[in-house]
């Protein structure tokens, strides 16, 4: 594989096994025909194999691209595929760019009534076919595109083409990464050395919802059986004190307590089951309206 890059801009050893153990170089059975000149060979199976030669050579071209717009703002990164929301966002907090990781709003670029409108110098799409409406309103305003595109990917509208696998969460989140450490180090940013960047490669991968959900409540349970294991360490089960409970079957002490301050053998008064005017004297005494001629009733 001959590069026509300077050395100082070639792919390490480490860049080509990274760029091969996702996958990038693994295309889809159609090809269009514009991106023909970047496919190595077809496999037996139909699937078209991407040159990666080909590949670091346009990522280094893009970042050339992008590195060349003077204010970071004014560069725009799009992804409406689920994949690259995460990676795009990324890339926009380490560059300075704008991201749109979603739906594209119909618009954006052309009506300036639009709450969502822009006005970028370079927009960077995740997949030219998903991202199809923000490329179409770039070519309307004269907006410079750069994609990343697999074998069956169309160009039209496209300048600047990244040959990649984008079906995949490490394709786009590798590419993604290596393009932005690129950008920060024809910036002068970052130094052009293994480890200038300490920012990892993870961090730019798709994470699915239901994985987060679930490792966070892992994470809770486990921290909840230390704290609860420290707490029998602490109060071991022969400390508890027990001597004041009933037995099993027998009497409960504090209820027969409590029986006993009641005086069940006071006989009701002859007025009924309880007399409430009891006191002859009537309503002197307290009594319910009582009246000394009726015997005590409701009257």
């Amino acid at each position: 594989m001959t590069s026509k890059l300077p050395s100082v801009l070639s792919a390490t050893e480490d860049d080509i096994q990274l760029l091969l153990s996702a996958q990038c170089h693994i295309g889809t059975k159609n090809c269009d025909k514009q991106m023909e000149p970047y496919v190595w060979k077809r496999r037996a199976d139909g699937i078209h194999i991407i040159n990666i030669g080909k590949t670091w050579e346009k990522l280094v071209l893009a970042a050339r691209v992008i590195a060349a717009v003077e204010n970071p703002n004014d560069v725009c990164v799009i992804s409406a595929r689920p994949y690259g929301h995460r990676a795009v966002l990324k890339f926009a907090a380490n560059t300075g760019a704008q991201a749109i990781a979603g739906r594209f709003t119909p618009g954006s670029f052309t009506n300036y009534i639009t709450r969502s409108f822009k006005e970028p110098r370079l927009i960077i799409v995740t997949d030219p076919r998903v991202d199809h409406q923000a490329i179409r309103e770039a070519s309307y305003v004269n907006i410079p595109v750069i994609a990343l595109c697999d074998t069956d990917a169309p160009l039209k509208f496209v300048d600047v083409a990244i040959p990649t696998n984008n079906k995949t969460r490490h394709g786009i989140g590798l590419i993604w990464w290596m393009l932005a450490r690129e950008v920060l180090r024809l910036r002068g940013t970052i130094p052009r050395t293994p480890d200038g960047w300490n920012v990892m490669v993870d961090m730019f991968f798709y994470r699915d919802p239901e994985e987060v959900e679930k490792q966070q409540q892992e994470e809770l349970n486990a921290k909840l059986a230390s704290q609860q294991g420290v707490e029998v360490e602490t109060q071991p089960i022969t400390e508890w004190d027990v001597s004041s409970a009933p037995q099993a079957g027998g009497i409960n002490p504090s209820l027969v307590a409590q029986d006993s301050t009641l005086d069940w053998s006071a006989e009701p008064a002859p007025g009924g089951p309880t007399d409430w005017s009891a006191d002859t004297g009537g309503a002197a005494g307290g009594g319910w309206a009582a009246d000394t001629n009726t015997g005590g009733g409701w009257d």
